[in-house]
């Protein structure tokens, strides 16, 4: 069986969500799988050394265009040159002529549902590629031969818009076994320094995708700095009357914030009228995944108050990691997080300023995360991934074989 896999981003410097799915795919399958042949079209980019050999794998760079000339002209051009049994394309979208029988991985259909605040804001970027799914998704649905998705949530939302389908399954996605406790301390502190890391910091993955809700965040963290404000003033007071007990939330916590640009935190800190937290900003820039690790046991807390994900991959990193998560109570988030996570109300910024201090402050609480985090993120696996994929390949050339 000669297996398509597309990959059309992987090359590209700064990876992100799905490419890290589709990355750790073909990474597991190279191990799990000596028997059939792969084949992995991607777009020529600068990090074109991230999919490691393997006899079995070819790597076929394909120009063609934008997003989707490359993926509805170039691949399935590549498809049928190559001789592949069937193709999996595995970030939302494929070609809607094509030869050979498809999977698709439908990570998540937001781009469908009539939520303006998806559909009308973020980048323009993410704006043209909304527009683009929304026209094919539909029509690729129909027409591909399995259909895979990330979590039970998910699979009820698809299923809400497109109706019950038995060719729809779930796979989890997995966390990458660097994604741990980490005692080296120069390894810790050599990324402190990479970063400019402060001593004391919240860490949260928030970018322009409206879903991410990095305003909300924002705001949360500033009603922070006010109690913590208003309660080091009363700890001033109690130390000037003879009283030296400490409270943890007397230290001046930074909030780091990566994949972000100095202008687009600006108009977000003035369209919520907060620009005074400015200063209590540390802005990284992107940090690739091999770093995360480091960063994840560097901080304090992790805060993901997503609006809606169809799965929420950094709650289990940063649980991996034997970090207290804070995170939503809406979408895949309690699905995934079980009860190892504190979850809260997206919509409201006191509610997350309110678990922040919680868990700053209430040590049982603090202790208890931490502790069972890295026990839910090990029932999710990369490799686990990998096997139930490679079951449905053969299972669909079985399938096709008969026809």
């Amino acid at each position: 069986m000669k297996i398509g896999i597309e990959g059309q981003r992987l090359f590209r410097k700064n990876k992100h969500g799905m490419d890290v799915v589709a990355l750790e795919l073909i990474k597991n399958l190279q191990v799990l799988d000596r028997e059939n042949e792969y084949v992995v079209f991607v777009r020529p980019d600068e990090d074109n050394t991230c999919i490691p050999q393997a006899p079995n794998f070819r790597i076929v760079e394909l120009g063609g265009g934008t997003y989707p000339l490359w993926e509805q002209l170039a691949l399935p051009r590549a498809v049928k040159k190559e001789g592949c049994d069937l193709l999996h394309c595995t970030s939302n979208t494929a070609p809607l002529l094509n030869g050979v029988p498809t999977i698709l991985t439908l990570h998540d259909i937001i781009y469908l549902e009539k939520l303006s605040l998806f559909q009308k804001a973020g980048s323009w970027y993410q704006r043209i590629g909304n527009t683009y799914r929304r026209l094919v998704v539909p029509a690729v649905v129909k027409k591909a031969a399995k259909l895979v998705t990330v979590s039970h949530y998910e699979r009820a939302n698809i299923e809400q818009y497109f109706g019950p389908m038995d060719k729809l399954s779930v796979i989890h996605n997995g966390v990458g076994e660097h994604f741990r406790k980490i005692e080296d301390t120069k390894l810790l502190e050599a990324v402190r320094e990479k970063y400019k890391l402060p001593r004391k910091f919240l860490f949260c993955l928030g970018n322009t995708d409206p879903k991410k809700n990095t305003p909300n965040m924002l705001k949360a963290f500033a009603l922070f700095r006010l109690e913590t404000g208003q309660k080091n003033k009363g700890q001033n007071q109690n130390q000037n009357q003879g009283d030296s007990k400490s409270h943890n939330q007397s230290e001046n916590y930074k909030l780091v914030l990566p994949d972000y640009e100095e202008s687009q935190l600006m108009q977000v800190l003035r369209d919520i009228g907060h620009t005074e937290i400015r200063e209590d900003i540390v802005m990284t820039g992107y940090v690739p995944n091999s770093d995360m690790p480091a960063l994840l046991n560097l901080c304090e807390l992790f805060l993901y108050p997503s609006l809606r994900e169809s799965f929420g991959l950094p709650i289990l990193e940063a649980m991996a990691c034997g970090l207290p998560v804070i995170t939503s109570n809406t979408s895949s988030m309690p699905e995934v997080a079980g009860e190892a996570a504190l979850l809260v109300d997206p919509d409201e910024p006191a509610a997350i300023a309110g678990a922040i201090g919680r868990v700053l402050d209430e040590e049982a609480l603090n202790a208890r995360l931490r502790a069972m985090g890295p026990e839910r993120a090990a029932g999710f696996s990369w490799r686990g991934m990998a096997e139930q994929y490679l079951q449905l390949y053969r299972a669909l050339f079985r399938e096709s074989a008969k026809q």
